[in-house]
């Protein structure tokens, strides 16, 4: 099953990709957010759930970045660390953009 987003935006700036995830709900979000992963070739190192937000430190192609899903915004983002994983951001950007 391919992974469902209705837009995406990339913020090199804020060294962010947000994804609106319209079906996400704080229930559903764990699953989403492992459907996510599954679907880039990511993995999750560690993750963390608090009142409103899950949070997931993650591993793509041996970048660290963390990944948020909070259900109030329906959205779902990854983040660079340190200023580390623009690149990897960009390429994602691009490679999701081709499936909206």
């Amino acid at each position: 099953m391919a992974f469902l987003f209705s837009s995406l935006d990339f913020q090199p700036d804020e060294g962010r990709l947000v994804l609106s995830v319209p079906a996400l709900d704080f229930d559903n979000a764990p699953d989403l957010m492992a459907q996510f992963l599954s679907h880039i070739g990511a993995s999750a190192n560690e993750t963390q759930t608090d009142a409103d937000i899950h949070t997931w430190l993650v591993d793509f192609e041996g970048c660290r970045l963390m990944l948020r899903a909070e259900h109030y915004s329906a959205a779902m983002w990854l983040e660079t660390l340190d200023g580390a994983g623009n690149e990897e951001l960009a390429f994602l950007a691009n490679w999701l953009g081709k499936s909206l």
